[in-house]
């Protein structure tokens, strides 16, 4: 095995963190010192899309290096189908272990596994269950739903074991508080933002699944490893153990980016959008004002616990062997533009942070860059392929390998990025008593026009650059109408690309190509002289 081999992977994710709430990514309002060291240690991607704002679909489209269109997980809750190839199918076949330690939101596909045999606690069952990893720690929080399948039994294990006892430690001591009257308050009602929750900060989730992550790094040894430390937060319950909770106060916060016009759009989609309760409770300001100082709490949190994993690494001689990747499965509207959650492909929450350290020399020359490509969150699946010198794999993975960006290549990329939205599941689609069928979004961004297709409707159009904050919406507008067309365009071309022909390679199919029909098989010829400039002979026992 060559010395590139021996190399290792960590990727960090954080779930539902906004890239504006970053130091490094120009926020004034909150300082992540320990994020903003690995950015200048590596590239910082500033146009970097997810392929879905939602959990599940953009985390499977991180797993796949597939858009949501091919891979079909299109909803939290929504199988990973069996047979789609993941990272970790990737992965292994290079000699590489790929091991869970936090979130994934995959669920099995029970189904598909019974109809081929494939027992859920075998190998097998358990990594297609897992979205391909091999799992160390899993924890997506327990809320007891079934259908969404969480898991924090690990995570519940090391509260009893350190005296927060219960009957879901994970709901009862980390997103739980005492309000001022001394009355155990769930963390699930946004009026308790504000309260320290009941887990104090050295037992808390993002401190745990930390040591968790430096106790997997610990334990390795000479086999090469790519290691997913994926965090649940700052994800809701917006919760923060003290001294996190108080932190940050409404004064603190940026000014709410949304305008009059917005509230009371015209389009049905975003005024079905903008009449769900999320969003009419996130339009309020004091509900912001209550939630925001406690999602950057958990950010802050977040990065100070990321600076003790970076003093591990610096420490141990592991930087010189890891590339260290950091990112968001998606943002959190946070009230902008009249929202709540994490919804639509307003860049507050498609535009997520990468951040990516390359210990190659190599990469010295981008070291401390920003990049301005248009990148996917597909992209990473071929990077890491990359990073151990294995064969690209175009007709599986949609996404492009980062690694000419990282190295400082000059190369052609993409022209725009694409991202999906299946609301089915979502008030809205009732509100607008939508077929199933027809409840999808897809959003082409080339860098400057936001196109938005909505079925049955008009499209949404933004332009970013005269319009950076997204408040004015133009689709509606005639003056735009060329620009509407040549998103479509994008659109179409998308569309028509091949994106289940998986199974054969391009060199398989100019073999194939080449060899013309199998041996034996003869078709449009009229008579046996016909055969000869081919160099074809009928079967022995047809000729004379």
């Amino acid at each position: 095995m060559s010395e590139q081999k021996k190399m290792n992977i960590l990727w960090i994710m954080s779930d539902q963190l906004r890239f504006d709430y970053l130091s490094c990514y120009g926020a004034k309002h909150i300082d992540t010192p320990n994020i903003d060291w690995l950015a200048s240690q590596g590239v910082r991607f500033n146009k970097a899309y997810v392929q879905s704002p939602v959990c599940g679909p953009s985390r499977m489209s991180f797993y796949t290096g597939r858009y949501v269109r091919s891979h079909g997980a299109c909803w939290n809750g929504f199988a990973l189908p069996v047979g789609q190839p993941t990272l970790g199918d990737h992965m292994r076949n290079l000699g590489v272990k790929c091991e869970l330690v936090g979130k994934t939101h995959a669920v099995p596909d029970r189904e598909g596994m019974a109809r081929l045999g494939i027992e859920p606690q075998s190998l097998v069952g358990r990594r297609v269950s897992e979205a391909g990893f091999d799992v160390i720690i899993r924890d997506d929080g327990t809320n007891h739903s079934e259908s969404l399948s969480r898991h924090a039994e690990d995570y519940d294990d090391y509260l009893r074991s350190h005296g927060m006892d219960g009957e879901n430690p994970w709901d009862e001591w980390a997103n739980s508080a005492y309000d001022e009257n001394g009355n155990l308050v769930t963390g699930w009602l946004l009026e308790n933002s504000h309260l320290p929750a009941r887990v104090p900060k050295e037992h808390s989730e993002t401190a745990w699944l930390t040591t968790r992550g430096i106790e997997y790094i610990e334990a390795q040894g000479e086999e090469p490893w790519l290691c997913h430390l994926s965090y649940i937060k700052p994800h809701w319950p917006y919760l923060a153990p003290a001294p996190y909770n108080d932190m940050y106060k409404a004064e603190d916060l940026p000014p709410v980016n949304r305008s009059e016009a917005e509230l009371q759009t015209e389009h049905p989609l975003l005024k079905a959008w903008t009449e769900m309760r999320v969003s009419q409770s996130f339009t309020r300001d004091k509900v912001r004002e209550r939630v925001a100082p406690a999602y950057m709490g958990l950010i802050k949190e977040l990065d100070d616990q990321l600076g003790r994993l970076f003093t591990y690494l610096k420490d141990s001689g592991r930087m010189d062997n890891t590339m260290i990747v950091f990112c968001s499965d998606h943002g959190d509207n946070m009230g902008d533009h009249g929202m709540g959650e994490k919804d639509l492909f307003y860049d507050c929450s498609a535009r997520v942070p990468l951040i990516i350290y390359d210990p190659r020399k190599q990469a010295n020359a981008t070291r401390g860059t920003v990049n301005e490509d248009l990148v996917e969150a597909i992209d990473l699946v071929p990077t890491f392929i990359s990073f151990y010198e294995g064969a690209q794999k175009p007709h599986i993975i949609e996404g492009r390998s980062l690694e000419p960006l990282l190295h400082g290549q000059k190369t052609p990329w993409r022209n725009y990025c694409v991202s999906e939205y299946d609301y089915a599941t979502r008030d809205a689609r009732v509100a607008l008593n939508m077929d199933q069928a027809d409840a999808r979004l897809v959003m082409i961004f080339d860098g400057r026009w936001k196109y938005v297709y909505v079925e049955t409707m008009r499209p949404l159009l933004f332009d970013l650059q005269t319009d950076p904050n997204e408040l004015h919406e133009l689709g509606g507008d005639p003056r735009y109408a060329a620009e509407i067309e040549r998103m479509k365009e994008f659109h179409f071309a998308w569309a028509r690309q091949h994106h289940n022909r998986i199974t054969k390679d391009e060199a398989t199919v100019e073999k194939m190509t080449a060899a013309k029909e199998p041996k034996g098989i003869i078709i449009g010829y009229w008579n046996e002289k016909e055969l000869e400039p081919d160099n074809l002979r009928l079967p022995p026992h047809l000729r004379d």
